[in-house]
C-alpha cells in the first residue's frame, strides 16, 4: 500500500505560502494532463490544486481540475471547481454539462436541470 499525501482544501491554502518561483505552472499543468490521459486522476488531482492555488482564475487549469475530480469520484470537489468555472466563464457550455453530470451523479436531477437547459442554450454536447 502507498502512502497518499492528504487533499488540499482550496478554500484554506495560504495563497502567500506557494512559491510560485520554484514551480513551473505549465509543466505541471501537462503533467496533469498525462496523468490524467494516463487514467490516474487522483494524481492529476493533486498536482492540479498546486497550480490552481497560485491561478485561482486559469479557466483550463480549473477545467482539469475538475475533470480529474470527476475522474476519481471525488464529486463535491468537482461541483466546486465546475461551480467556479462557470462562475468565470457563464457561457462555458462544456462547464455547465459538467456541472450538471456531476450533480447527477450526487442523486441531485433537480438542480442539474438548469445547467442542462443553459448547456443546450450554448449548443454544448
Amino acid at each position: 500500500m502507498t502512502h497518499q499525501p492528504d487533499e488540499i482544501d482550496l478554500h484554506s491554502v495560504d495563497l502567500n505560502s506557494v512559491d510560485l518561483n520554484s514551480v513551473d505552472l505549465h509543466s505541471e499543468f501537462l503533467r496533469a494532463d498525462l496523468f490524467l490521459a494516463m487514467g490516474r486522476p487522483a494524481e492529476a488531482a493533486r498536482i492540479l490544486e498546486r497550480v490552481v492555488v497560485a491561478e485561482p482564475t486559469n479557466e483550463a487549469a480549473l477545467e482539469l481540475l475538475a475533470r480529474a475530480y470527476f475522474g476519481s469520484a471525488q464529486l463535491a470537489r468537482s461541483e466546486d471547481a465546475l461551480t467556479r468555472l462557470v462562475h468565470l466563464a457563464p457561457a462555458n457550455g462544456w462547464a455547465r454539462r459538467a456541472l450538471a453530470r456531476t450533480l447527477e451523479r450526487q442523486s441531485r436531477g433537480v438542480e442539474a436541470v438548469p445547467h442542462h437547459r443553459v448547456a443546450d442554450a450554448l449548443g454544448a454536447e
